[in-house]
């Protein structure tokens, strides 16, 4: 049973280390003047993080600019940071047509990021993956791992509730991560709040305290970040707009009801509307879309037709969440504005009063290793947190 004495040095702790990872080589007077802790109590856990060999004296003396400096009085010591790649997270994003891996260190630093197309056996496949990235890095180093998925997921971060595009129900996934690293905080998460959380840290949503994030694969979800925190609702399940009835209400959806939003604006509509083959990511199936509607006038009309159902689903989800900005992931990146003027056209349309200001409509940059990012982001939470 942990302490209230042990809680508090865990806080403290995980405070020193956030404020490494956000200040970079910091002394240890400086980060007392940056936490609000005392200098005794810096030292304690300074000495405790490089006994660990978490952190490290800055090898450059001082990695920082004058203009970074936190003001102390007199000369600060040397400085300590975070040592790159001791401690690391790993993100998993298990979809429907492919699988991506992402090891993130305590300093923020990606240290792997890569994506396999899969067809089958996909739970097999991430799990391959994971033993594959254990091997090679050891398994005492990944503090946690955090699995990305598309479906419902109850509030304690491990059962499935419901996964209308995947084979996946309750623990089993969370069993199976745990029999491959026994040692690690072990998660799993809905994709698109793992992604949310991405965008917030590490992409174009950074420093937004109030945001939503669009999955644009088969399945659409949503992530919302409300006041810089990810919202995920009193079960967990907040932010599965996909299957709000919102678009051509005779569409059937992978869930079997007709109507939901991801059966008019998910990737599989698109490609039925127009014939067309899925390839082997939606980064890809987009690109060949996008490639086709440069001089196909009936493809430009199915994206406008998906670019205004997208606008209507976000009209409601702004009118109700009020998100300063809307970033659109997945297929939707390489189509850009053949489906995003509509979007807006849309959302100006239907936005109540019409003087409300629209939210800026942004693309992810983070590519399909978004979802696996913020996946990696949160196995580091137990550390960065406290």
């Amino acid at each position: 049973m942990t302490t209230g004495t042990e809680q508090l040095r865990r806080r403290h702790t995980a405070l020193v280390v956030r404020t490494l990872r956000r200040l970079g080589p910091t002394s240890r007077a400086e980060l007392a003047v940056a936490t609000g802790l005392s200098k005794p109590t810096i030292g304690v856990i300074v000495a405790g993080l490089e006994a660990d060999g978490t952190v490290g004296l800055d090898p450059t003396g001082d990695g920082r600019t004058g203009e970074d400096r936190v003001p102390v009085r007199g000369r600060p010591g040397r400085p300590v940071a975070l040592r790159p790649g001791r401690h690391l997270g790993l993100g998993l994003d298990l979809n429907v047509d492919y699988v991506t891996a992402v090891v993130l260190d305590l300093a923020g630093e990606v240290v792997l990021s890569e994506s396999r197309p899969v067809a089958t056996d996909r739970v097999e496949a991430l799990l391959a993956t994971t033993r594959e990235l254990r091997d090679r890095y050891g398994a005492d180093r990944f503090v946690g791992v955090t699995a990305a998925v598309p479906a419902l997921v109850h509030g304690d971060d491990r059962t499935v509730a419901w996964a209308p595009n995947l084979t996946l129900s309750g623990p089993e996934l969370a069993d199976a991560l745990a029999g491959v690293l026994p040692d690690s905080d072990v998660r799993v998460v809905n994709d698109a709040n793992c992604a949310a959380y991405a965008e917030v840290h590490h992409g174009v949503a950074r420093g937004v305290d109030h945001a939503l994030y669009v999955t644009g694969t088969v399945g659409i979800g949503v992530g919302i970040v409300a006041g810089g925190v990810l919202v995920q609702g009193a079960t967990g399940f907040a932010g599965e707009a996909g299957h709000v009835a919102v678009g051509d209400p005779t569409a059937l959806c992978g869930c079997g009801r007709r109507g939901c939003w991801e059966a008019s604006v998910g990737l599989h509509a698109v490609l039925r509307s127009l014939g067309m083959e899925e390839l082997g990511t939606p980064t890809a199936t987009g690109e060949a879309v996008a490639a086709r509607a440069a001089h196909d006038a009936a493809a430009q009309e199915v994206l406008a037709r998906v670019g205004r159902d997208l606008g209507l689903g976000l009209a409601t989800l702004t009118s109700v969440l009020d998100p300063e900005v809307v970033v659109l992931g997945g297929y939707f990146v390489p189509l850009g504005d053949l489906v995003l003027d509509h979007a807006r056209a849309a959302l100006d349309a239907r936005l109540d009063p019409p003087t409300r200001r629209r939210p800026e409509l942004r693309l992810s940059t983070l590519g399909l290793g978004a979802a696996a990012l913020g996946a990696a982001e949160q196995a580091l939470a137990g550390v960065l947190l406290g």
